[in-house]
């Protein structure tokens, strides 16, 4: 592995600054571009990950679709790189403020017309990411970056790198599941693949953590977990969160996203995004 310590310049272009946060897959780092003095993430996934060559290249070219989707949906992709000995780059334009987890960690939880604020602008960027024939894969709360204001601006960062990860190693429809068991739908634990349906189902249990301050599904295990989704309806707000009011409205239209039949939830972003439009407060 090449020398990744603050002040080296990779591929004679990128000077790592300094480590930045944890993706779920791979180290970060915030990098200088030589020449420029413009910043971006550097995202570097090792040869290990792989079992060759060939996969480092599929993955390098799964993610390179990223580059397609508007700037407003997603962190922007600008380079991907598959190097000799199998470790692929991928840098990214450099994500603002901070995430929701960090930000959940400050406050608590969000109120409930910053939930539904939020809310709206995920599933306008998840509805681009869609239409352009692509699943996010992995929502939850440390893929969302939050950007303070009387607003609160979110935008998705990692997108894709989960679906890419599975394609490159051709695990299939149905294998083991890949991404983060708290937020994945039911059906993930029987092996499906990342798809629409399973990016909305994330944001709805992100939605719901975000506005009572805890987790809809309780566990110490991944058996208990996914024992505690398989319930037909998830637990209401009130009986985990005894001291938040939440809107009935809010929670049943957050509830439409974690229902453990899959055909019974929202079919796109637009039909989740529609329900919480139609949210008055105040």
């Amino acid at each position: 592995m090449f020398d990744l310590s603050p002040g080296k310049t990779l591929l004679e272009r990128y000077k790592i600054r300094r480590a930045n946060r944890h993706g779920g897959m791979a180290t970060t780092f915030e990098v200088e571009v030589v020449g420029e003095g413009s910043r971006l993430e550097l995202q570097v996934f090792p040869g290990g990950m792989f079992e060759n060559t060939t996969q480092a290249a599929e993955f390098a070219r799964a993610i390179e679709r990223w580059k397609s989707v508007p700037a407003d949906a997603v962190l922007a992709a600008r380079d991907v790189h598959a190097l000799e000995d199998g470790t692929v780059l991928y840098l990214t334009e450099f994500p603002p403020g901070r995430s929701l987890r960090e930000r959940l960690k400050e406050k608590g939880r969000s109120t409930p017309a910053e939930t539904v604020a939020i809310g709206l602008q995920l599933l306008e960027e998840l509805s681009e990411i869609h239409s352009a024939g692509l699943v996010h894969g992995d929502v939850k709360p440390h893929t969302i970056h939050v950007e303070e204001g009387n607003v609160p601006r979110v935008l998705l960062v990692d997108g894709g790198i989960t679906p890419a990860l599975w394609a490159a190693k051709h695990l299939g429809d149905k294998t083991q599941l890949i991404g983060t068991p708290y937020y994945a739908p039911v059906e993930q634990f029987g092996g499906e693949a990342a798809d629409v349906q399973s990016d909305l189902y994330n944001l709805a249990t992100v939605l719901y953590e975000s506005v009572t301050g805890v987790m809809p599904w309780k566990g110490k295990s991944f058996l208990e977990v996914f024992q505690a989704k398989l319930s037909a309806t998830p637990p209401s707000m009130k009986s985990l969160a005894p001291k938040v009011e939440v809107p009935r409205d809010l929670e049943t239209a957050i509830a439409g996203g974690l229902l453990a039949d899959k055909g019974s939830r929202y079919p796109n972003a637009g039909a989740f995004e529609a329900r919480l439009s139609a949210l008055k407060f105040g």
